[in-house]
Protein backbone atom coordinates (compact mmCIF):
# COMPACT_ATOMS: atom_id res chain seq x y z
CA UNK A 1 0.00 0.00 0.00
CA UNK A 2 1.02 3.60 -0.73
CA UNK A 3 1.10 6.12 1.60
CA UNK A 4 0.76 10.00 0.52
CA UNK A 5 0.00 12.50 3.71
CA UNK A 6 -1.95 14.53 1.03
CA UNK A 7 -4.29 12.46 -1.37
CA UNK A 8 -5.88 14.66 -4.20
CA UNK A 9 -8.29 13.47 -6.47
CA UNK A 10 -8.49 14.85 -9.45
CA UNK A 11 -5.09 16.51 -11.33
CA UNK A 12 -6.58 19.47 -13.34
CA UNK A 13 -6.09 23.07 -12.41
CA UNK A 14 -7.75 22.75 -9.29
CA UNK A 15 -6.04 19.82 -7.69
CA UNK A 16 -2.69 20.84 -9.37
CA UNK A 17 -3.30 24.33 -8.01
CA UNK A 18 -3.62 22.76 -4.65
CA UNK A 19 -0.30 21.09 -5.44
CA UNK A 20 1.55 23.92 -6.20
CA UNK A 21 0.33 26.09 -3.54
CA UNK A 22 1.09 23.54 -0.88
CA UNK A 23 4.38 23.39 -1.87
CA UNK A 24 4.74 27.17 -1.76
CA UNK A 25 3.33 27.77 2.06
CA UNK A 26 6.10 24.85 3.14
CA UNK A 27 4.57 21.55 3.71
CA UNK A 28 7.36 19.12 3.11
CA UNK A 29 5.23 15.80 3.43
CA UNK A 30 4.64 13.73 0.53
CA UNK A 31 1.77 14.84 -1.62
CA UNK A 32 -0.12 12.41 -4.16
CA UNK A 33 -1.93 13.82 -7.48
CA UNK A 34 -4.36 11.55 -8.55
CA UNK A 35 -5.69 11.96 -12.47
CA UNK A 36 -7.22 9.18 -14.69
CA UNK A 37 -6.81 11.19 -17.73
CA UNK A 38 -3.22 12.64 -18.15
CA UNK A 39 -3.72 13.93 -21.56
CA UNK A 40 -7.09 16.03 -20.43
CA UNK A 41 -9.05 15.45 -22.85
CA UNK A 42 -12.00 15.39 -21.14
CA UNK A 43 -11.36 18.12 -18.19
CA UNK A 44 -13.34 20.62 -17.57
CA UNK A 45 -10.28 22.51 -17.45
CA UNK A 46 -9.50 22.18 -21.19
CA UNK A 47 -13.17 22.05 -22.91
CA UNK A 48 -14.22 25.18 -20.97
CA UNK A 49 -13.93 28.88 -22.81
CA UNK A 50 -11.49 29.79 -20.34
CA UNK A 51 -12.36 33.57 -19.22
CA UNK A 52 -11.80 35.40 -15.94
CA UNK A 53 -14.05 37.98 -14.78
CA UNK A 54 -14.68 39.74 -11.70
CA UNK A 55 -18.61 40.50 -12.38
CA UNK A 56 -20.25 38.35 -9.64
CA UNK A 57 -23.00 38.70 -7.22
CA UNK A 58 -20.96 37.49 -4.37
CA UNK A 59 -18.07 39.59 -3.10
CA UNK A 60 -16.43 36.00 -2.12
CA UNK A 61 -16.52 35.17 -5.95
CA UNK A 62 -15.08 38.33 -6.67
CA UNK A 63 -11.94 38.13 -4.23
CA UNK A 64 -11.17 34.64 -5.49
CA UNK A 65 -11.19 35.97 -9.09
CA UNK A 66 -9.14 38.96 -8.14
CA UNK A 67 -6.53 36.75 -6.50
CA UNK A 68 -6.12 34.58 -9.70
CA UNK A 69 -6.13 37.57 -11.49
CA UNK A 70 -3.17 38.59 -9.29
CA UNK A 71 -1.31 35.02 -9.64
CA UNK A 72 -1.71 35.48 -13.62
CA UNK A 73 0.03 39.09 -13.64
CA UNK A 74 2.76 37.29 -11.43
CA UNK A 75 3.41 34.07 -13.88
CA UNK A 76 6.56 35.54 -15.39
CA UNK A 77 8.23 35.62 -11.68
CA UNK A 78 6.48 32.29 -10.16
CA UNK A 79 7.45 29.78 -13.80
CA UNK A 80 10.01 32.05 -15.67
CA UNK A 81 10.26 34.71 -18.10
CA UNK A 82 8.47 32.56 -20.80
CA UNK A 83 5.29 31.76 -19.08
CA UNK A 84 2.38 32.97 -21.45
CA UNK A 85 -1.01 31.92 -21.43
CA UNK A 86 -2.25 34.40 -24.27
CA UNK A 87 -4.39 36.33 -21.69
CA UNK A 88 -6.69 38.50 -23.91
CA UNK A 89 -7.61 41.22 -21.26
CA UNK A 90 -10.81 42.88 -23.19
CA UNK A 91 -13.44 42.71 -20.52
CA UNK A 92 -16.97 40.87 -20.75
CA UNK A 93 -19.69 42.83 -21.40
CA UNK A 94 -23.07 41.81 -19.14
CA UNK A 95 -25.96 43.03 -20.80
CA UNK A 96 -29.34 43.57 -19.23
CA UNK A 97 -33.19 44.19 -19.91
CA UNK A 98 -34.76 46.82 -17.85
CA UNK A 99 -36.09 43.79 -15.88
CA UNK A 100 -32.78 42.88 -15.17
CA UNK A 101 -31.22 45.85 -14.62
CA UNK A 102 -31.94 46.12 -11.11
CA UNK A 103 -29.88 42.99 -10.49
CA UNK A 104 -27.13 43.97 -12.79
CA UNK A 105 -26.86 47.49 -10.82
CA UNK A 106 -27.14 45.97 -7.73
CA UNK A 107 -24.15 43.35 -8.50
CA UNK A 108 -21.80 46.07 -9.93
CA UNK A 109 -22.37 48.41 -6.39
CA UNK A 110 -20.91 45.26 -4.89
CA UNK A 111 -17.81 44.62 -7.62
CA UNK A 112 -17.30 48.31 -7.22
CA UNK A 113 -17.19 48.02 -3.14
CA UNK A 114 -14.53 45.28 -4.36
CA UNK A 115 -12.39 47.33 -6.17
CA UNK A 116 -13.79 45.71 -9.70
CA UNK A 117 -13.03 48.22 -12.84
CA UNK A 118 -16.05 47.58 -14.16
CA UNK A 119 -18.37 50.42 -16.11
CA UNK A 120 -21.97 50.51 -15.97
CA UNK A 121 -23.45 51.67 -19.08
CA UNK A 122 -27.09 52.63 -20.30
CA UNK A 123 -27.77 51.01 -24.14
CA UNK A 124 -27.27 54.37 -26.24
CA UNK A 125 -23.93 55.11 -24.28
CA UNK A 126 -22.96 51.32 -25.05
CA UNK A 127 -24.03 51.20 -28.80
CA UNK A 128 -22.12 54.81 -29.07
CA UNK A 129 -18.59 52.57 -27.76
CA UNK A 130 -19.66 49.54 -29.99
CA UNK A 131 -21.67 50.48 -33.36
CA UNK A 132 -21.70 47.11 -33.89
CA UNK A 133 -24.05 46.15 -31.10
CA UNK A 134 -27.70 46.74 -31.12
CA UNK A 135 -29.93 47.83 -28.01
CA UNK A 136 -32.92 46.29 -28.80
CA UNK A 137 -34.74 44.79 -25.55
CA UNK A 138 -31.33 46.36 -23.81
CA UNK A 139 -31.93 48.91 -20.82
CA UNK A 140 -27.66 48.93 -20.21
CA UNK A 141 -24.61 46.98 -19.55
CA UNK A 142 -21.84 46.25 -17.33
CA UNK A 143 -18.22 46.46 -18.90
CA UNK A 144 -14.93 45.11 -17.25
CA UNK A 145 -12.73 47.77 -18.25
CA UNK A 146 -10.03 45.83 -16.80
CA UNK A 147 -9.13 42.59 -15.21
CA UNK A 148 -11.08 40.49 -17.52
CA UNK A 149 -11.29 38.36 -21.07
CA UNK A 150 -9.77 35.32 -21.80
CA UNK A 151 -6.64 33.01 -21.76
CA UNK A 152 -4.83 29.62 -23.01
CA UNK A 153 -6.18 27.33 -20.42
CA UNK A 154 -3.75 24.33 -21.68
CA UNK A 155 -0.94 26.85 -21.26
CA UNK A 156 -1.87 27.57 -17.73
CA UNK A 157 -2.30 23.90 -16.70
CA UNK A 158 0.70 22.94 -18.58
CA UNK A 159 2.92 25.65 -16.38
CA UNK A 160 1.86 24.86 -13.46
CA UNK A 161 1.85 20.97 -13.56
CA UNK A 162 5.77 21.50 -15.06
CA UNK A 163 6.72 23.59 -12.55
CA UNK A 164 4.92 20.81 -9.85
CA UNK A 165 8.23 18.30 -11.70
CA UNK A 166 10.24 19.98 -9.43
CA UNK A 167 8.52 19.84 -6.51
CA UNK A 168 8.04 16.19 -5.72
CA UNK A 169 4.79 15.67 -6.10
CA UNK A 170 3.98 11.72 -6.71
CA UNK A 171 2.29 11.71 -10.08
CA UNK A 172 -0.47 8.77 -10.02
CA UNK A 173 -1.81 8.04 -13.51
CA UNK A 174 -5.04 6.02 -12.62
CA UNK A 175 -8.38 6.54 -11.24
CA UNK A 176 -10.04 6.78 -7.88
CA UNK A 177 -12.82 3.62 -7.24
CA UNK A 178 -13.39 3.68 -3.64
CA UNK A 179 -12.56 5.70 -0.65
CA UNK A 180 -11.59 4.00 2.49
CA UNK A 181 -13.03 5.36 5.66
CA UNK A 182 -13.42 4.31 9.18
CA UNK A 183 -15.74 6.30 11.37
CA UNK A 184 -15.19 10.39 11.18
CA UNK A 185 -11.91 9.76 8.94
CA UNK A 186 -11.23 8.40 5.55
CA UNK A 187 -8.01 6.42 5.14
CA UNK A 188 -7.04 6.01 1.65
CA UNK A 189 -8.20 6.14 -1.66
CA UNK A 190 -8.39 2.87 -3.89
CA UNK A 191 -7.60 2.53 -7.37
CA UNK A 192 -8.48 1.42 -11.02
CA UNK A 193 -5.33 -0.53 -10.98
CA UNK A 194 -5.93 -2.30 -7.39
CA UNK A 195 -3.11 -0.49 -6.10
CA UNK A 196 -4.49 1.89 -2.42
CA UNK A 197 -3.20 4.45 -1.53
CA UNK A 198 -3.35 5.36 2.63
CA UNK A 199 -3.87 9.37 3.44
CA UNK A 200 -3.73 11.12 6.01
CA UNK A 201 -5.61 14.09 4.50
CA UNK A 202 -7.81 13.72 1.29
CA UNK A 203 -9.06 16.57 -1.38
CA UNK A 204 -12.08 15.85 -3.85
CA UNK A 205 -10.86 18.26 -6.76
CA UNK A 206 -12.95 15.63 -9.25
CA UNK A 207 -14.48 18.62 -11.57
CA UNK A 208 -17.78 17.12 -12.90
CA UNK A 209 -17.45 13.92 -10.98
CA UNK A 210 -16.70 14.92 -7.22
CA UNK A 211 -20.42 14.28 -6.40
CA UNK A 212 -19.44 10.50 -7.55
CA UNK A 213 -16.40 10.95 -5.50
CA UNK A 214 -17.86 12.60 -2.39
CA UNK A 215 -19.91 9.25 -2.30
CA UNK A 216 -17.48 6.90 -2.53
CA UNK A 217 -16.91 8.33 1.35
CA UNK A 218 -20.59 7.86 1.93
CA UNK A 219 -20.75 12.02 1.87
CA UNK A 220 -23.53 13.46 0.26
CA UNK A 221 -22.85 16.71 -2.64
CA UNK A 222 -25.33 18.08 -4.80
CA UNK A 223 -22.63 18.46 -7.54
CA UNK A 224 -23.09 16.79 -11.12
CA UNK A 225 -22.07 16.90 -14.29
CA UNK A 226 -23.77 19.33 -16.94
CA UNK A 227 -23.06 18.95 -20.10
CA UNK A 228 -22.40 22.36 -22.08
CA UNK A 229 -21.82 22.82 -25.76
CA UNK A 230 -19.68 25.84 -27.71
CA UNK A 231 -19.59 26.70 -31.10
CA UNK A 232 -17.45 28.08 -33.27
CA UNK A 233 -18.48 30.23 -36.09
CA UNK A 234 -17.21 32.79 -39.06
CA UNK A 235 -18.49 35.78 -40.10
CA UNK A 236 -17.37 38.73 -42.81
CA UNK A 237 -17.17 41.07 -39.96
CA UNK A 238 -14.22 41.25 -37.37
CA UNK A 239 -14.76 43.40 -34.40
CA UNK A 240 -11.01 43.63 -32.57
CA UNK A 241 -12.88 45.50 -30.13
CA UNK A 242 -15.48 42.85 -29.14
CA UNK A 243 -15.70 41.89 -25.31
CA UNK A 244 -16.82 38.76 -24.05
CA UNK A 245 -20.64 40.00 -24.67
CA UNK A 246 -23.23 38.01 -22.70
CA UNK A 247 -27.29 38.84 -23.48
CA UNK A 248 -30.03 38.63 -20.97
CA UNK A 249 -31.02 35.50 -22.86
CA UNK A 250 -27.59 34.20 -21.25
CA UNK A 251 -25.94 33.59 -24.84
CA UNK A 252 -22.36 34.34 -24.62
CA UNK A 253 -20.06 35.03 -27.84
CA UNK A 254 -16.22 36.03 -27.67
CA UNK A 255 -13.35 36.28 -30.51
CA UNK A 256 -11.25 33.74 -30.80
CA UNK A 257 -8.46 34.80 -33.65
CA UNK A 258 -10.36 35.44 -36.41
CA UNK A 259 -13.16 33.33 -35.60
CA UNK A 260 -15.68 33.46 -32.75
CA UNK A 261 -17.25 31.07 -30.13
CA UNK A 262 -20.17 31.46 -28.65
CA UNK A 263 -22.40 29.15 -26.39
CA UNK A 264 -24.89 29.78 -23.25
CA UNK A 265 -28.05 27.97 -25.11
CA UNK A 266 -28.30 25.38 -21.97
CA UNK A 267 -31.58 26.14 -19.53
CA UNK A 268 -29.05 26.20 -15.98
CA UNK A 269 -32.10 25.78 -14.21
CA UNK A 270 -33.90 22.75 -15.77
CA UNK A 271 -31.33 20.83 -17.83
CA UNK A 272 -30.25 17.68 -15.90
CA UNK A 273 -27.59 16.09 -15.16
CA UNK A 274 -25.43 14.89 -18.10
CA UNK A 275 -24.14 11.25 -18.94
CA UNK A 276 -20.31 11.80 -17.99
CA UNK A 277 -19.49 9.89 -20.92
CA UNK A 278 -21.19 12.50 -23.63
CA UNK A 279 -19.20 14.77 -25.21
CA UNK A 280 -21.22 15.50 -28.52
CA UNK A 281 -21.92 18.74 -28.89
CA UNK A 282 -25.55 19.44 -28.87
CA UNK A 283 -25.95 20.87 -32.55
CA UNK A 284 -29.02 21.55 -32.83
CA UNK A 285 -29.02 24.53 -30.18
CA UNK A 286 -26.96 26.76 -31.98
CA UNK A 287 -29.77 27.00 -34.62
CA UNK A 288 -32.59 26.99 -32.90
CA UNK A 289 -31.62 29.07 -29.84
CA UNK A 290 -28.11 31.16 -30.06
CA UNK A 291 -28.24 32.03 -33.86
CA UNK A 292 -31.41 33.85 -33.80
CA UNK A 293 -30.19 35.69 -30.54
CA UNK A 294 -26.75 36.67 -32.34
CA UNK A 295 -28.17 37.84 -35.18
CA UNK A 296 -30.40 40.25 -33.26
CA UNK A 297 -27.54 41.50 -30.85
CA UNK A 298 -24.98 41.69 -33.17
CA UNK A 299 -26.88 42.55 -36.78
CA UNK A 300 -23.70 41.77 -38.53
CA UNK A 301 -24.07 37.84 -37.11
CA UNK A 302 -26.92 37.15 -39.09
CA UNK A 303 -24.94 35.94 -41.87
CA UNK A 304 -22.31 33.56 -40.52
CA UNK A 305 -20.86 30.29 -40.91
CA UNK A 306 -20.97 27.51 -38.14
CA UNK A 307 -17.52 25.61 -38.82
CA UNK A 308 -17.24 23.49 -35.28
CA UNK A 309 -17.98 22.45 -31.94
CA UNK A 310 -17.12 20.59 -28.55
CA UNK A 311 -18.81 19.88 -25.08
CA UNK A 312 -17.47 19.97 -21.99
CA UNK A 313 -19.55 19.51 -18.21
CA UNK A 314 -19.82 22.31 -15.34
CA UNK A 315 -19.26 20.89 -12.33
CA UNK A 316 -22.99 22.01 -11.56
CA UNK A 317 -24.04 23.03 -7.72
CA UNK A 318 -27.62 22.08 -7.76
CA UNK A 319 -28.43 23.69 -4.28
CA UNK A 320 -27.02 27.32 -5.06
CA UNK A 321 -24.72 27.25 -8.23
CA UNK A 322 -21.72 27.93 -5.76
CA UNK A 323 -18.11 26.32 -4.84
CA UNK A 324 -18.44 24.05 -2.26
CA UNK A 325 -14.53 24.81 -0.22
CA UNK A 326 -13.07 23.64 2.90
CA UNK A 327 -13.35 20.44 5.18
CA UNK A 328 -16.52 18.23 5.64
CA UNK A 329 -17.43 19.40 8.95
CA UNK A 330 -17.75 15.74 10.81
CA UNK A 331 -14.91 13.95 8.02
CA UNK A 332 -12.90 16.56 8.81
CA UNK A 333 -9.86 15.55 7.16
CA UNK A 334 -11.87 14.92 3.68
CA UNK A 335 -12.08 18.69 1.97
CA UNK A 336 -13.75 19.86 -0.88
CA UNK A 337 -12.67 21.56 -3.74
CA UNK A 338 -16.03 21.30 -5.93
CA UNK A 339 -19.49 22.93 -7.32
CA UNK A 340 -17.92 25.88 -9.16
CA UNK A 341 -20.59 25.54 -11.63
CA UNK A 342 -18.75 27.10 -14.93
CA UNK A 343 -16.19 29.50 -12.93
CA UNK A 344 -13.41 26.87 -11.79
CA UNK A 345 -10.82 27.23 -13.75
CA UNK A 346 -10.44 31.43 -13.03
CA UNK A 347 -10.90 30.37 -9.30
CA UNK A 348 -8.57 27.56 -9.04
CA UNK A 349 -5.24 29.57 -8.30
CA UNK A 350 -6.84 31.17 -5.15
CA UNK A 351 -8.57 28.24 -3.98
CA UNK A 352 -5.64 26.02 -4.12
CA UNK A 353 -4.25 28.79 -2.25
CA UNK A 354 -6.80 29.13 0.26
CA UNK A 355 -7.20 25.66 1.03
CA UNK A 356 -2.97 25.26 1.49
CA UNK A 357 -3.38 27.64 4.46
CA UNK A 358 -6.15 25.64 5.74
CA UNK A 359 -4.28 22.25 5.70
CA UNK A 360 -0.94 23.79 6.78
CA UNK A 361 -2.23 26.50 9.62
CA UNK A 362 -5.37 25.99 10.44
CA UNK A 363 -7.38 28.60 9.06
CA UNK A 364 -7.65 30.51 5.93
CA UNK A 365 -5.20 33.77 5.89
CA UNK A 366 -5.42 35.28 1.90
CA UNK A 367 -8.95 34.31 1.34
CA UNK A 368 -11.49 34.23 3.70
CA UNK A 369 -13.75 30.55 2.11
CA UNK A 370 -15.38 30.23 4.95
CA UNK A 371 -19.18 30.85 3.49
CA UNK A 372 -18.01 28.17 0.90
CA UNK A 373 -18.12 25.54 3.24
CA UNK A 374 -20.48 22.57 3.62
CA UNK A 375 -22.09 23.19 6.49
CA UNK A 376 -24.69 24.88 4.32
CA UNK A 377 -25.19 22.05 2.57
CA UNK A 378 -26.15 20.19 5.47
CA UNK A 379 -28.25 22.96 6.38
CA UNK A 380 -29.75 23.03 3.34
CA UNK A 381 -28.45 26.83 3.00
CA UNK A 382 -28.05 28.34 -0.75
CA UNK A 383 -25.46 30.64 -1.17
CA UNK A 384 -26.65 31.87 -4.36
CA UNK A 385 -24.34 33.53 -6.87
CA UNK A 386 -26.76 35.46 -9.45
CA UNK A 387 -23.94 35.57 -12.38
CA UNK A 388 -23.60 32.02 -13.59
CA UNK A 389 -22.57 32.41 -17.30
Amino acid sequence: MHRADIAIIGGAIMGASLAWFLREEGFSGSIALIERDPAFAHAATTLSCASIRQQFSIRDNIRLSRFTLGFFRELTERFGQEADIAFNEKGYLILASEEGLPVLQSNHAVQMAEGADIALEDAQTLCRRFPWLSPEGIAGGALGLSGEGWFDAHALLALIRKGLKTRDIDFVQDEAIGILRQGKRVEGVQLASGATISAGTIVNAAGPNAGKVAAMAGLALPVEPRKRSVFVFEAADHFDDMPLLVDPSGVYVRPEGRTYITGGAEPHETDGPADPADFSPDWHLFEEVIWPVLATRVPAFEALKQTSAWAGHYDYNTLDQNAVIGPHPEVGNFLFANGFSGHGLQQAPAVGKALAELILHGSYRSIDCAAFGYERIVENRPFRELNVI
